[in-house]
């Protein structure tokens, strides 16, 4: 018997999550450590879990690798990833996902620099003499 396996992958700014699902208790896994080490702040892990208390499937273990961006992205990244393999494991979900916006791929980038500027749209301090 195969072992069932869902992959999928998950992106937000500048991160990228690759997300396997195995049949396991709930355990979150991020780039071989648990997910309490590698995110400190209890929102970050909320959102990561979103998807999982959403559709009520515990019966998962979820191993990550994630790379690219801060924390919030890397969060976010990791749970378009977990939604996307959700609907891999069961197409009945994905209305339920869909509703929540989870499925969706956030667009919203880095804006780039302009020249004459110092940030995006930061100009240089003005002075009148």
């Amino acid at each position: 018997m195969a072992k069932m396996e869902y992959n999928a992958v998950g992106r937000r700014k500048k991160a990228v999550a690759r997300v396997r699902l195995v049949a396991g208790d709930g355990k979150v896994v991020i780039n071989k450590r648990d997910i309490d080490d590698y995110f400190g702040l209890e929102t970050l892990k909320m959102t990561v879990r979103q998807p999982l208390n959403l559709t009520n499937t515990g019966n998962f273990d979820v191993l990550v690798n994630v790379k690219g961006g801060g924390l919030s992205g890397q969060a976010g990244a990791i749970r378009h990833g977990i939604s996307r393999a959700l609907c891999k494991v069961d197409p009945e979900l994905r209305g339920t996902l869909k509703k929540a916006g989870l499925l969706t791929r956030d667009p919203r980038m880095k804006e780039r620099k302009k020249y004459g500027l110092k940030a995006a749209r930061r100009a240089p301090q003005f002075s009148k003499r």
